[in-house]
């Protein structure tokens, strides 16, 4: 039950006719389609030849940082609107060194990250977007998911067997249950959009040969072993059934409200800068804005201002 003392008189309340859409997603050569025409096969997992240096990319990767921490600061003071960063990706992909370099340096107030693992006997009681639904950023926040509500439709699919611990109504068949859930996916993603949460979704794509080599490292490196879990190679032998989820999970939701970017991940530096670049731009495109002051307010604050001055200060 909301109290008087919680409503924003709507003289506060400031609007932007002409802010850009949300249904107006930032371009980018890794965004995938619209249209289901994704082909994971056809999909990068290493950066062009013609790349930039790798001293170029740490130059990138500290210009985009800044330019996000400043966003973030006014997105933070506006608290009007939100951003939730999906992260996705096999094994060894790199998903907790990007979510570290692209969020270093940004005020902690203003960033909530979740990981999302093997569901709880309490979280398996309710629908399969219960769980995240309760983690998503509050108003003014980026709210980033190391992993999210798509294990319902990757690993799930890749091990349907787990469908029975849900304990699910009756259904025709495995088929008829990702179709609902990716459009259960849509209409959530949709719904948020609409409130004012931004969503971005990013797919690390790393070979099989690439995953391969940092598994070993991080069996062969001491300080390593605890990144290790011999479940990484029992998934690995299902790799052709997690591309075939892949695509058809990212065919399914990538939409101009909730985008999916397949970014190559066999070069970390690259795919950090990737994705600094497009969590920048879209920042920018949700143009966060310093609330406005009332006439009230300004002159309450000149009086205010007075009232601390040093005594001999002049202005």
């Amino acid at each position: 039950m909301y109290s008087t003392g919680e409503w924003v008189p709507l003289r506060r309340m400031v609007f932007h006719p002409g802010e850009p859409s949300m249904w107006n997603p930032v371009e980018n050569s890794y965004r995938v389609p619209f249209d289901g025409s994704f082909k994971i096969e056809h999909a990068d997992t290493r950066p062009p030849q013609s790349g930039p240096s790798r001293k170029d990319l740490k130059a990138q990767l500290k210009a985009e940082v800044a330019a996000v921490d400043t966003l973030q600061e006014i997105l933070f003071a506006e608290d009007r609107q939100s951003l939730l960063l999906v992260f996705q990706a096999m094994d060894a992909a790199g998903k907790d060194g990007t979510i570290r370099a692209v969020l270093r340096g940004l005020n902690p107030a203003g960033c909530q990250v979740f990981s999302f693992k093997q569901p709880s006997a309490r979280e398996l009681d309710h629908d399969f977007l219960w769980r995240t639904a309760q983690r998503m950023p509050e108003r003014g926040k980026i709210g980033i998911f190391n992993r999210s509500y798509y294990e319902e439709v990757l690993v799930v699919r890749v091990h349907p067997k787990f469908l029975g611990m849900q304990r699910l109504p009756p259904y025709e068949s495995l088929e008829q249950i990702w179709k609902h859930r990716y459009e259960s996916i849509r209409d959530h993603e949709q719904h948020l959009a609409r409130d004012g949460t931004r969503i971005i979704k990013f797919f690390l794509h790393v070979s099989p040969d690439e995953q391969g080599k940092r598994l070993h490292r991080r069996i062969t490196k001491p300080k390593n072993h605890w990144k290790f879990s011999s479940s990484d190679l029992a998934e690995r032998e299902y790799w052709t059934e997690y591309m075939d989820a892949y695509e058809a999970a990212l065919n399914a939701t990538s939409r101009p409200w909730a985008p999916w970017y397949s970014i190559p991940a066999d070069d970390k530096p690259f795919m950090r800068v990737q994705v600094a670049q497009i969590v920048h731009k879209t920042l920018k495109d949700m143009d966060p804005r310093y609330p406005d002051l009332s006439d009230e307010d300004r002159t309450a604050l000149v009086a205010h201002r007075e009232s601390l001055r040093p005594e001999g200060e002049e202005d």
